[in-house]
């Protein structure tokens, strides 16, 4: 068995489910609030611990996280297909994809728009005019519109890594000196 199967399947898993989601929410006009949801998803996935724990850890059944995601809809204002939708993957004990559904169905919201999401890390939290040129160039050189998901890593030093699908273009200084440093050990 190849160590890459459980994500790969996950993967379809989560694809699955986005494809039927999205195909719903497009249906029944429901676009602004799919992505209103998806926000308020990735907003409790990022700050808290708990809601992390709870759809990853197989210690819980699938009442209790089928209760919790109830009671958590209801807090952040899921709307009422997303909330359906969530209790599905919780009955079926699929919880733990919901990252990979809430890329999914992005990605698939990206699309009809005509947009790419693009992942920029950077050192530093960019500025306006360089979020904008950055916007620019990468709209010429792609096509289409460019939506930037940044990220914040102090470890990068300075520079950028710039993931569009499966490219990346890595000049980040730590990646600079890592390959200085890899130069070095050949010549010694």
């Amino acid at each position: 068995m190849s160590v890459s199967e459980p994500t790969s399947m996950s993967s379809a898993v989560a694809t699955r489910y986005a494809k039927a989601i999205f195909g719903l929410a497009k249906d029944e006009g429901g676009m602004s609030l799919l992505e209103t949801d998806l926000q308020s998803l990735e907003n409790i996935l990022e700050v808290s611990e708990d809601f992390r724990t709870l759809i990853s850890s197989p210690m819980y059944s699938r009442a209790q996280q089928e209760a919790a995601i109830l009671e958590i809809s209801k807090k952040i204002r899921i709307s009422d297909m997303m909330r359906n939708a969530l209790c599905l993957v919780c009955s079926k004990r699929r919880l733990y994809i919901l990252p990979q559904l809430i890329d999914e169905i992005s990605a698939y919201i990206a699309e009809d728009k005509g947009e790419i999401t693009v992942s920029v890390t950077s050192a530093r939290e960019l500025s306006e005019d360089q979020n904008r040129n950055l916007v620019k160039t990468l709209k010429n050189t792609i096509g289409k519109e460019i939506k930037i998901k940044a990220t914040i890593d102090r470890n990068l030093i300075g520079g950028l890594i710039v993931k569009v699908g499966s490219k990346m273009i890595d000049s980040s200084i730590r990646s600079k000196l890592e390959n200085l440093q890899n130069i070095m050990k050949e010549v010694r």
